[in-house]
């Protein structure tokens, strides 16, 4: 009885978990009975023959090569190959007198006749997978000029099924978020920031602790800000799933990641390192760690002002939030006054202007393509040119959103003006990374003389303490334009959900 080799084969893992390799199986298993052949060893793979280098088809040709067997049993011509660089190498075996057999075809490989009919067949298969992936690359193409992802969701999305947007995972999407604005804040390297978001329970689809490669990549992918770019080739698709960042926040990102926004996180990254400076000479307060204590030192020579503690420093700090704290008396006053002021405003309309804009970019994007057809630019500059206008349009949208959205009601103005209120109890809960965030949004200049520390306030707390502070009364209109129009430019009220807000002062 002639000894052969079976060989089986799916496209996918998925087909191998089904009845797909047991029905070549058992039709092999068939034929080698009908034949009197003996199957004494079975190969199966679970890759796609489109592409050579199969590594179980390359093991068994080795084997068969070395004598092993006399002969293989394969299921159907395009199961043995579906390139004809493969199917080339099946010939050689048979012109080796390796015997060639195929379970489901009557015909002789051996023979002129059979070896012809075997090289259509096979000719055929190979045509038909190349069409197979032409229309796949069409149909994917399709969908992404639809401003679908036709793969599997990027962490931080859930797939709802074909045809649908990603949307974003309730669970996973907030942390996301953080993980940019942390990384954004410049006081994180890639280790630091994995450590973080480790530590606040970022994982996997898997569910195992995000790599720091994993977490590169979720740095570096704009389908986070709304764009949607192919790793391969690098084209460029406005997507139309929901953004969790903002363009402005990604470009930044990558600005961060490039090294041209400053120094990130050091070996000994102190809590408020580069933020105090020396209110008699204008040196940076340098933090030391001296005996399980952080200090900040001038390091002037013959200067008034030497060390200071950190606690002290923070201490001060939230003695600063608690006194531009709103009182309740002050925040009923500051809605009341600003619905009289907003009854009396014209909505200013820009949705004109930012749509003339868009379309002077949907110009600038059909004479880049023509730009590529006519073979003026090649495909990298024009994949880089186009990204760089998808973002623009993409910030446009985003600008555009916001000025056709309701300016926000009372309601969001109250809930805000509570946070502000609780500027103080939010920082002692806060993490390290979100403190040092709170100091750089609130305050503006911070200076120490001697021992004591000198806080200015930003401009938006500035105008909410002067807001609030303004007594019955007193002209308020100007007030509270000068209010809104701080508040609404610097914290953008109108686009951002409220307890975001402070995360974005």
């Amino acid at each position: 009885m002639k000894q052969c080799f079976g060989y089986i084969r799916v496209s996918t893992q998925k087909q191998g978990e089904g009845v797909s390799l047991e029905a070549q199986k058992d039709a092999i298993t068939a034929f080698a009975s009908r034949q009197n052949l003996a199957v004494t060893e079975w190969f199966e793979e679970k890759e796609t023959a489109a592409k050579s280098g199969r590594p179980v088809f390359n093991q068994m040709l080795k084997a068969l090569r070395r004598g092993a067997a006399s002969g293989i049993i394969m299921h159907k011509i395009d199961r043995s190959a579906r390139n004809l660089k493969d199917w080339a190498t099946v010939g050689e075996l048979s012109d080796q007198g390796i015997d060639v057999y195929f379970a489901t075809e009557s015909l002789d490989f051996r023979s002129r006749g059979g070896r012809l009919t075997a090289d259509i067949q096979a000719v055929i298969a190979a045509d038909y997978i190349r069409n197979l992936r032409d229309e796949t690359i069409k149909g994917l193409r399709g969908r992404l000029k639809q401003g679908f992802y036709p793969w599997a969701a990027p962490l931080g999305y859930l797939d709802n099924g074909g045809g649908k947007p990603k949307t974003p995972d309730p669970m996973r999407a907030p942390l996301i978020k953080k993980a940019f604005r942390l990384y954004g804040s410049g006081q994180h390297s890639l280790r630091s920031l994995l450590a973080e978001m480790q530590r606040q329970g970022l994982t996997g689809t898997n569910s195992h602790p995000i790599s720091k490669d994993g977490l590169e990549r979720i740095l570096n992918n704009p389908f986070y800000c709304g764009i949607i770019r192919l790793k391969g080739s690098g084209e460029i698709y406005q997507g139309i799933h929901e953004p969790l960042i903002s363009v402005e926040l990604f470009e930044h990102v990558q600005a961060v990641k490039d090294g041209r926004c400053g120094k990130k996180v050091t070996k000994h990254n102190h809590l408020y390192r580069g933020l105090f400076r020396c209110a008699d000479c204008d040196s940076a307060m340098i933090p030391e760690r001296q005996k399980g204590r952080v200090y900040y030192r001038c390091h002037t020579i013959g200067c008034q002002t030497t060390t200071i503690r950190e606690d002290v420093l923070e201490g001060a700090i939230r003695a600063h939030l608690a006194s531009h704290a709103p009182t309740d008396e002050a925040i009923e006053r500051i809605i009341m006054a600003m619905k009289e002021w907003e009854a009396e405003q014209d909505q200013h309309d820009q949705t004109g202007l930012y749509e003339a804009q868009l379309a002077q970019i949907d110009q600038r994007m059909e004479k880049l393509t023509d730009a590529l057809i006519d073979r003026l630019i090649d495909d990298k500059v024009f994949n880089e040119r186009k990204q760089r206008l998808v973002l623009e349009k993409a910030r446009l949208e985003e600008q555009l959103r916001n000025s056709a959205a309701e300016r926000p009601n009372p309601d969001d103005i109250r809930k805000f003006l509570e946070l502000t209120k609780s500027l103080a109890e939010l920082y002692d809960s806060a993490i390290p990374g979100e403190k040092r965030q709170m100091v750089e949004s609130t305050t503006s200049n911070r200076t120490v003389s001697g021992k004591n520390v000198c806080l200015e306030p930003s401009n938006w707390l500035s105008e909410v303490k002067n807001a609030t502070g303004v007594a019955f009364g007193a002209p308020l209109p100007d007030s509270y334009r000068t209010f809104w129009t701080r508040l609404n430019s610097e914290v953008n009220l109108s686009s951002l959900p409220i307890q975001d807000a402070l995360s974005k002062l």
